[in-house]
């Protein structure tokens, strides 16, 4: 497998039939089968999902899980290299108050714990949607919560890489005020064509703290759609990651398959990421 194909891995649950029509979610009677899976088909890495509901019960959650994690990846050769959050957007800390925030704040840290317990570098927290950052207050709030897990971020060498709505400049502007050893930027590169981001302008302003790439393709303020159906310019976004340098991973959260075919989908949206990234 060449360096390139190495960088590129996929949205835990894009391998298996849709949970409850979602999107994304947990995959929990199937976790376990995307890693054989995920093999055959030449990825080497996923990025795992959380969601709040049955937090404490998902697998990278427990030691016994994260056991069975380790040993399934060793034995398919597919990494668990980064988390996303969902379970920070669904229950974001800097929009609750008192304990409840602080019970919020430790859950995060029991997921970065969990996280590098299996090897995950990069925890996604997404800053859109329910956890769109609303007012100074909450951004604050997100500052100082995550001021007291920097520490543990850098004992257990993981980076938070947030997911933001805000404009590039903007994003420039807040990134700038957390430290680079422990904080990055998570471009999804499907959000920023649904907000009518310019890649041109976006790439390199943000190139110093970009950390992961999420793959997927949106029209114009409308949803996700199949990679290469939407307004994402995809060869100029591939084209300018390569120029900044980034060399980091890009992973697949793209369209589910109309046709149920996840697998083929798949496989498909692989191949066309590997002719677009030029870097290696």
């Amino acid at each position: 497998m060449s360096d390139r194909a190495r960088r590129i891995g996929f949205m835990q649950g894009r391998l298996s039939p849709q949970i409850d029509g979602k999107i994304q979610a947990f995959p929990w009677p199937y976790w376990r089968d995307e890693f054989p899976l995920a093999r055959d088909l030449g990825f080497a890495r996923l990025e795992w999902t959380l969601d709040h509901d049955d937090l404490a019960a998902n697998p990278l959650m427990t030691a016994e899980g994260q056991a069975e994690i380790i040993a399934l990846s060793t034995a398919h050769g597919v990494s668990v290299s980064s988390i996303t959050g969902d379970c920070f957007m669904q229950a974001p800390f800097w929009k609750a108050a008192g304990a409840a925030r602080t019970a919020l704040v430790e859950e995060m840290a029991r997921v970065i714990r969990a996280g590098a317990a299996v090897g995950a570098s990069i925890v996604v927290v997404p800053l859109v949607d329910n956890g769109s950052v609303a007012t100074p207050a909450e951004e604050a709030a997100l500052a100082e919560g995550l001021a007291q897990l920097t520490p543990l971020l850098r004992e257990l060498g993981v980076r938070i890489a947030f997911e933001c709505d805000y404009p590039p400049a903007r994003l420039a502007q807040f990134i700038a005020g957390f430290p680079a050893d422990a904080f990055g930027i998570n471009f999804d590169i499907g959000n920023s064509a649904s907000l009518g981001w310019a890649p041109a302008e976006e790439i390199p302003l943000l190139a110093p703290r970009l950390i992961n790439v999420h793959v997927k393709d949106r029209v114009l303020g409308g949803t996700t759609v199949a990679l290469g159906e939407g307004d994402a310019d995809l060869p100029a976004v591939f084209r300018l990651l390569d120029e900044v340098g980034y060399d980091g991973f890009l992973i697949l959260q793209t369209a589910r398959a109309a046709d149920g075919d996840h697998l083929g989908a798949a496989r498909t949206y692989r191949d066309l990421v590997l002719s677009l990234a030029v870097g290696s």
